[in-house]
């Protein structure tokens, strides 16, 4: 084979790696969509409860390198609103959990309202800002009912 072309195939090849990295890691953050009838139930999770007007739940794993980080922003962000609870679930050793929820990867962050219907879906790492957001939506609407 030629240099050249061995070359050419190389960098294409390398250009669509990065392609591909680039989609995947820009789709994963976002929000998803959600079944607007799905409730989670807080003892299903073993939790005591939930937030009086929203719940942070994280869905994580022993072996997730991106789940302390994002306990640490949930936790934050459920000290600096009254009413907001942040719950984190591990997943390590309850598959049962992750097949009801529909978790394929962690960390995996579901915004609650204060009846437990999932709102929002996040795979991957949240922003805070994309998360406040969809606090003060739930509060907004709130209000308006």
């Amino acid at each position: 084979m030629d240099l050249g072309i061995a070359l050419l195939v190389i960098v294409v090849l390398l250009a669509a790696t990065i392609g591909a990295g680039y989609l995947l890691r820009r789709s994963q953050s976002r929000r998803r969509s959600v079944d607007a009838g799905e409730i989670v139930d807080p003892v299903s999770i073993g939790a005591d409860g939930l937030g009086k007007s929203a719940t942070l739940l994280q869905f994580s794993t022993e072996l997730c390198s991106r789940c302390p980080g994002v306990h640490r922003t949930l936790s934050a962000i459920a000290a600096d609103r009254p009413g907001v609870r942040h719950l984190n679930v591990d997943l390590t050793y309850r598959p049962d959990i992750a097949k009801q929820f529909h978790v394929l990867q962690t960390p995996t962050t579901l915004v609650l309202d204060r009846d437990g219907r999932v709102r929002t879906r996040f795979g991957g790492v949240p922003g805070r800002d994309i998360l406040e957001f969809e606090l003060a939506r739930i509060a907004e609407e709130e209000t308006h009912v």
